[in-house]
């Protein structure tokens, strides 16, 4: 008897072999930009070091690291990713492409335990584990990629009731964070910035696959360049993306990068899955029990992140350092403030 799922006389190693090739395609885009992507973290750091034993470092306010070639080959690095990653939307489905970002922090981490001789502690290295496992749950059971022969496809589907009503849903909810949440609270909630930037970013990745399928098209021969759909999804990408960029540059400059990394990356990819879902519906194709198995090899990877930056300040059989807890600011000024980790705190006492 054939697995749920799988139909009669099929077995799961035939089922797994029918993977589409655009879905090949887009995992081997997504694994490449992960990669880019996360040496290209540790590249950076190493040309910033090099070039502020030098010079003024960054931090201080100098620039001395333009004339490092190491950190432009990092930037390089991550500009070949985030192609890579764009392109990956193109050929499969967000639900495959978007929790594969994890894998990025993986690499960072991996290599910054080998080449910057960062403590990875125990838990990290579970955190690592964790995402991998997640990753080839959601691999092997991610939907195939629709047949889409033209942008004006994607337009009827960008355009039909149920998405339009997610995307007013998400300009209302982050119209009114910006203009009510953002000026009471966003220098003491993280969750005020990083709001925007995740209701925002899931229309991002919609209007970045659209626009990554025409390009495709038009490669392949069938010009989409002349329909304006094609022109108002690279508008759309561009305003999501500068707003996007935007707020979650403020989150970082505000908050300190532990705390805001593991929940930027579980509101964006959870908002981007269910984006994709109602636009392209993804889970149409597929029965309640690949589903599901997604969803836990999802709940995987959150596991898995969460770990990882939780104890990546870590030392075996030691406590997680202050710059876990603090605000980005808090070390600096020398201060110990007290509180939870999603509030930037307003009282500090000396310790």
């Amino acid at each position: 008897m054939a697995p749920p799922g799988v139909p009669p006389g099929r077995s799961w190693v035939d089922a797994y072999r029918g993977m589409s090739a655009d879905n090949i395609k887009g995992l081997v885009l997504a694994l490449s930009s992960s990669f880019f992507i996360g040496a290209s973290f540790i590249v950076k750091k190493k040309g910033l070091k090099k070039a502020g034993s030098s010079g003024v470092r960054a931090g201080a306010g100098g620039y001395s690291y333009l004339y490092e070639p190491l950190w432009w080959t990092g930037m390089i690095a991550m500009i070949v990713g985030e192609i890579a990653n764009f392109a990956a939307y193109a050929f499969a489905p967000a639900i495959l492409v978007t929790p594969l970002g994890a894998l990025s922090i993986i690499i960072s981490a991996a290599l910054a335990h080998i080449i910057l001789r960062e403590r990875l502690h125990i838990f990290g290295i579970l955190g690592c584990i964790l995402c991998v496992v997640g990753s080839i749950t959601i691999v092997l059971h991610a939907p195939q990629e629709r047949e889409i022969d033209s942008v004006k496809e994607v337009w009827d589907l960008a355009t039909e009731p149920a998405f339009l009503c997610y995307a007013t849903i998400v300009i209302a909810a982050a119209f009114v964070i910006i203009f009510h949440f953002i000026p009471k609270y966003g220098q003491t909630h993280v969750l005020a910035y990083l709001g925007v930037c995740s209701l925002v970013g899931s229309l991002s990745v919609m209007a970045v696959k659209a626009l990554g399928i025409a390009l495709k098209l038009t490669f392949s021969g069938m010009n989409q360049l002349i329909y304006p759909q094609t022109w108002a999804f690279t508008i759309m990408v561009a305003i999501c993306v500068v707003t996007q960029m935007n707020y979650l540059n403020k989150a970082l400059d505000t908050f300190n990068t532990a705390v805001v990394s593991p929940i930027y990356y579980v509101m964006f990819t959870s908002l981007t899955i269910l984006a994709s879902v109602i636009m392209f519906k993804d889970w149409d194709r597929q029965n309640p029990t690949q589903i599901v198995t997604e969803m836990c090899g999802f709940v995987t990877i959150l596991s898995g992140t969460f770990l990882l930056h939780r104890t990546k300040d870590m030392v075996d059989g030691g406590t997680t350092s202050l710059s876990m807890r603090l605000p980005k600011h808090a070390d600096e000024d020398g201060l110990t403030p007290e509180g939870i980790p999603l509030k930037r705190q307003e009282s500090l006492r000396s310790p």
